[in-house]
């Protein structure tokens, strides 16, 4: 525990999800607890951020907008009530989740083969609509966490079909927020890649490639270009593409969060930053969430910690990304089960364990 020696600290807060053990917001939460535990006088500044996918709205919705909700198509047809923020300051934004219509825990249980063939993004498509509605002129999609694989044919199909959802698209900024590079087909595309993590096995993902490669003759044909080969045309199992296609363009969806929760004032203001993710590997410094406070952080030189499930990268990757240190959920639980099975507790006990000996 902090003695009175110690100078007190402002820490941010500021984790992604922990992908289905903890959204953003509650892993804030349970950072801050543990932390408090150690330091009490610290000042806490909870920032809970997203890329794009589970957790987008959640955290948006603290900051800014008003929450809808609306009842759309889950991923294999049942009825899901899928909520999304409307901010009515001109110009009228709509931002929108996939995985409030689509993600892979809409899925009923595990992803299997069965549901990486059946599982569509059509409820994606209904939430545009009532976005539209709405009166929203600006329209940002944040994609991550799909159960599904169709290029985003089932959102078009919803929108009336590629001439019926570009017309009523037309004048709208379209935005697909994901911090995926991943174009829409080959062996970086989103099948190949993705298509596993949803249930697909080898034969399962060669369907899909077949199926998204002749959809992407169609978009590419809307779309006046070859959109899908564009980085981020693969995301949320080709919704990207889609996007792309209707008009839209692709932006950082952990700048998005950035930008609206006011996330560059908060870091230049902290003495440290901590934040974590489910798990903390090579991907995690490719334009995700921990990337991109890190960058922030270094151009003030404040210390960054990541708390994370899994920790799998080496101290000298640390080092270069410019984070002091990463510590494991999973070492601190004694078991990755553990870990998954009472992420929350575990989470803050790791806080505490990290803020009695840090500094």
């Amino acid at each position: 525990m902090v003695t009175g020696t110690e100078p007190a600290r402002t820490v941010l807060i500021a984790p992604d999800c922990f992908g289905d053990s903890l959204t953003a917001v509650q892993a804030a939460q349970s950072i801050a607890q543990g932390w408090r535990t150690s330091r009490p006088g610290d000042a806490l500044v909870l920032a809970p951020q997203s890329d794009g996918g589970p957790g987008f709205v959640e955290v948006l919705a603290s900051r800014l907008g008003e929450i809808r909700t609306s009842t759309v198509s889950g991923p294999l047809d049942v009825d899901v009530e899928a909520h999304w923020v409307l901010d009515t300051d001109p110009p009228v934004t709509a931002y929108i989740e996939c995985a409030q219509a689509c993600g892979l825990a809409l899925l009923g249980g595990p992803p299997t083969v069965r549901t990486a063939l059946d599982a569509h993004s059509r409820g994606v498509g209904q939430l545009i609509a009532a976005a539209r509605a709405a009166g929203a002129d600006r329209i940002v999609v944040g994609l991550g966490g799909s159960g599904c694989t169709d290029g985003g044919r089932g959102m078009v199909e919803a929108l009336g079909g590629l001439a019926a959802a570009r017309e009523l698209l037309d004048g709208v900024e379209l935005i697909a927020a994901s911090d995926v590079e991943h174009p829409l087909l080959g062996p970086m595309g989103a099948a190949a890649v993705f298509g596993p993590q949803k249930g697909a096995d080898p034969e399962t993902v060669a369907v899909l490639e077949q199926r998204l490669t002749e959809w992407a003759e169609q978009l590419n044909t809307a779309a006046g270009r070859t959109i899908s080969d564009d980085p981020g045309a693969g995301a949320a199992g080709g919704i990207g593409a889609a996007l792309l296609a209707l008009g839209g363009r692709r932006e950082s969806g952990a700048s998005i969060i950035a930008e609206h929760t006011g996330l560059g004032a908060d870091v230049a203001a902290a003495d440290l930053v901590i934040t974590g993710e489910g798990r903390f590997d090579d991907q995690s410094l490719h334009g995700k969430v921990v990337s991109a406070l890190a960058a922030g952080a270094q151009s003030h030189q404040i210390p960054v910690l990541v708390l994370a499930g899994q920790v799998t990268l080496a101290p000298p990757a640390l080092t270069a990304a410019g984070i002091a240190a990463a510590h494991s959920i999973s070492d601190h639980a004694g078991s990755v089960q553990l870990a998954i099975d009472d992420a929350a507790n575990q989470l803050t006990g790791l806080a505490t364990e990290v803020a009695a000996t840090w500094g």
